[in-house]
């Protein structure tokens, strides 16, 4: 990468009338290249802690107005958009599935499986992952090695503000059946999800399985085992049930890998 891409569209993203420069638009184009080969991260580990890097989050945007409209026909089918499709699967070492969609600008690693399912530009999928049936990756959302996105689920796109957090979910977590996960929450590693489970940048997660419950916003720690739950909450109007996530227990240790995403669930009874 040429040392002035970050400059140019740091300058570019203050200054739109620059989007017509020649220098410019490559510095664009460049970097929405690298990030489909994986060479660029929206949002990276640094030492324990994730790092936003906003520059390249401003280079998706800006991606958009430099780009026409055209036509892209896989027939029979026809898409009329400004961002061409992933392709070179078999290159890539990706299994993709009819109708399994993803976008230029979004980097798969080999070994991912793609059931029919949807992963936008600027997201980030790591090698090992399944990406199983109707399952959506949002705009910069960054999911590690050996993850299980099941059937249905929806993982957010955070795009703006530039500053904001994308969804992250990290190594060997398993998130069941429509599970919705958005606004920057963050999932730890080994994390179990049953189904149905919603975490927003504001849902209260608890953890139940002590003899004190003890409460977390927008994190899941690692190897929770979580189900859907509700807490009472007044209002002027009366006491009513709103949604929270419940952390119920972790998973065993003595449990193998390859098997104990399944499995934390069947120990703890829980849907998947």
């Amino acid at each position: 990468m040429k040392k002035n891409h970050k400059e140019l569209i740091e300058k570019a993203w203050d200054n739109r009338s620059m989007l017509n420069e020649k220098d410019v638009q490559e510095a664009i184009v460049s970097t929405i290249e690298k990030l489909d080969k994986g060479d660029l991260r929206v949002a990276e580990p640094n030492g324990g802690e994730w790092k936003v890097n906003q520059w390249i989050k401003k280079a998706v945007i800006l991606y958009f107005p430099i780009r026409k409209m055209e036509t892209i026909e896989v027939s029979p089918f026809e898409f009329h958009d400004k961002i061409p499709l992933k392709s070179n699967y078999k290159e890539l070492g990706v299994r993709v599935v009819p109708h399994a969609i993803a976008r230029y600008g979004a980097y798969i690693s080999k070994g991912v499986i793609m059931m029919p399912s949807y992963i936008n530009i600027g997201a980030y999928v790591d090698e090992g992952t399944m990406v199983d049936t109707w399952a959506t990756v949002g705009s910069c959302a960054q999911v590690g090695k050996n993850v299980h996105l099941s059937g249905g689920v929806g993982i957010g796109g955070v795009l703006e503000p530039v500053q904001a957090a994308p969804v992250i979910i990290e190594d060997n977590c398993f998130i069941g059946s429509r599970c919705i996960i958005v606004e920057g929450a963050y999932i730890e590693k080994e994390a179990v999800l049953g189904a149905n489970v919603v975490i927003t940048g504001s849902t209260k997660i608890i953890d139940v399985s002590g003899e004190k419950a003890i409460e977390y916003k927008g994190r899941v720690p690692s190897r929770s085992v979580v189900i859907p739950g509700s807490y009472a909450k007044k209002f002027p109007s009366g006491e009513y049930q709103v949604p929270c996530a419940l952390i119920i227990g972790k998973r065993k240790p003595s449990t193998d890998l390859k098997t104990s995403l399944n499995n934390a669930l069947r120990e703890y009874n829980v849907a998947f």
